[in-house]
């Protein structure tokens, strides 16, 4: 029996999403919704689509999914998710869980309500690198991880031309959220005080009403603390996208993990750019990579009924950590991340 999915957004994730599951085999892609109708047809026309609505309440009220993917904008996941669960549909969504706490909350208590697959899309996780780092730090290699770095910053190409949304978001929800996801589960430990600061100059001038720029500090229940680093205006001459490092520091060892080139440099007549290749890479005609990896892992969660990789409260942790630091930036003081829910 065939997982029937439908996607609700069919911008850059939500096509990018359905080509994946389009390929898996234990999936039939029935369905997508999109408010915008040009962006509906020609994604559904590119994914093979045959079902198309511009209210996803009306897929959902049909019936002909058993699973959606969520990909709409960072600060729209809420009411599709809570929709979705409400009707007895699994549920994969984009990062963030959310941007508000309290949404975040009602959705933890709602996937444990209704019992149905969950999983936000940290699908840095499944990044062989990465994961290779919680293996070693779980064996101890490094001894206790105390100190943390991480920072993942873009061309001003992502918030002026990629994100029509980018004033609703910021770049530590778009970028840190993964970094935060990461650094907590390596840590092993959940965060409990932010300290940070934000500055808003050259996209402000340019009628964005968003931060330039995010630096915040998480202090952990174990003691562990680490520097979350977002910015969004590096020069689009800028070869990375993003230019990604992190750094875990233990009491026996450290790990450094430099992503921006990916192991490639390349130079044309008109350009030099580091390609991207871990997430999705096309290898004899078969997509490999984490994001691949990582779709592919919530369909088995669905059909094997086990949990999934990512659970809801993890993905509530991360959004709580934000919270915090976007609090933080306002109060110019240090503000303790919510727990529980």
């Amino acid at each position: 029996m065939k997982v029937k999915f439908g996607i609700i957004g069919l911008g850059i994730m939500g096509k990018n999403s359905g080509h994946v599951l389009k390929r898996n085999s234990d999936v039939d892609l029935v369905a997508a919704a999109d408010l915008n109708e040009k962006t509906l047809e020609d994604g559904a026309k590119e994914l093979e689509i045959q079902k198309k609505y511009k209210k996803y309440e009306d897929m959902l009220e049909d019936g002909k999914v058993d699973a959606v993917y969520v990909a709409t904008p960072d600060w729209a996941h809420y009411k599709p998710i809570m929709d979705s669960l409400k009707a007895g549909k699994h549920v994969a969504v984009e990062k963030p869980l959310t941007t508000d706490i309290n949404e975040a909350t009602d959705i933890v208590k709602m996937v444990e309500k209704t019992g149905l697959k969950f999983q936000v899309q940290f699908n840095h996780r499944w990044l062989s690198p990465y994961h290779e780092t919680w293996r070693m730090i779980k064996n101890g290699d490094i001894g206790e991880p105390m100190i943390g770095y991480a920072r993942k910053n873009n061309p001003i190409y992502v918030p002026t031309e990629m994100l029509y949304w980018a004033g609703n978001s910021s770049p530590a929800w778009f970028l840190s959220s993964h970094d935060i996801d990461l650094m907590s589960w390596w840590f092993n430990s959940n965060p409990v005080e932010a300290h940070a600061y934000g500055i808003k100059k050259v996209l402000a001038s340019r009628g964005i009403d968003t931060y330039d720029a995010i630096q915040g500090q998480v202090k952990y229940e174990n003691g562990s603390f680490a520097t979350f680093e977002a910015a969004w205006i590096y020069p689009n001459t800028h070869p990375a996208m993003p230019d990604s490092f992190m750094e875990v520091i233990g009491a026996e060892g450290h790990i450094h993990l430099d992503r921006k080139t990916e192991a490639i440099e390349m130079s044309k007549k008109d350009r030099f750019w580091w390609p991207r290749s871990f997430l999705n890479c096309n290898i004899f005609g078969e997509w490999q990579g984490a994001f691949p990896s990582c779709i592919n892992s919530f369909v088995k969660d669905i059909i094997e009924d086990r949990e999934p990789v990512v659970n809801a409260g993890e993905a509530w942790r991360t959004t709580a950590a934000l919270d915090a630091i976007h609090r933080s930036i306002v109060s110019g003081k240090v503000e303790s991340v919510a727990s529980g829910f």
